[in-house]
């Protein structure tokens, strides 16, 4: 009997500690976004060009490091998002040959990372409106705790790319 009332009195102990357990969630956050991370001043660490043909062939070489040349070096990038992360314009400066248009609007394909291993692309834009496409990068690297970011822009003819270019950038604080 003597065995049973502590049964009973472990029991009790147990409901009693569980159910004081009141863990608190917090409130609600939206989930952060790329254009999140994508948002600030962006220095260009690596400028890769990539003979689409030459690589198809197995030509070499089918690449080439511009990091050096033309000014590169000064390249940066910068995307500015609004109040609510939402994506607004971007500049280019430093001295440099433009790849693609150098100032502009932008947005991105996805606000998060894709799950079917696609690359999110960045549209660039000639108008706020973002009813004329200039561009498109392709987000291979997205930011995160290391403040660093990958995109190419492809360059293309009918439809087959001929050359690459393969931006590395670090954030800028």
């Amino acid at each position: 009997m003597r065995s049973k009332s502590y049964y009973w009195l472990a029991l009790f102990i147990c409901f009693f500690a569980i159910s004081c357990d009141n863990t608190e969630d917090g409130s609600y956050v939206d989930p952060i976004t790329i254009y999140e991370k994508v948002n600030g001043n962006w220095g260009l660490t690596n400028l890769k060009m990539v003979d689409e043909f030459a690589k198809a062939n197995k030509i070499e070489p089918s690449e080439e490091n511009l990091s050096t040349f033309f000014n590169y070096e000064d390249f940066k990038i910068n995307f500015s998002v609004d109040e609510k992360n939402k994506p607004t314009s971007y500049e280019v400066t430093g001295n440099v040959p433009p790849l693609f248009a150098p100032k502009g609007y932008w947005e991105l394909s996805s606000d998060f990372q894709q799950t079917n291993a696609s690359a999110v692309r960045i549209y660039l834009y000639s108008d706020a409106a973002k009813t004329q496409k200039t561009d498109e990068l392709r987000v291979t690297s997205v930011p995160g705790n290391n403040d660093e970011m990958e995109f190419q822009l492809v360059h293309s003819s009918g439809g087959t790319p001929f050359v690459t270019y393969v931006f590395k950038l670090n954030a800028i604080n």
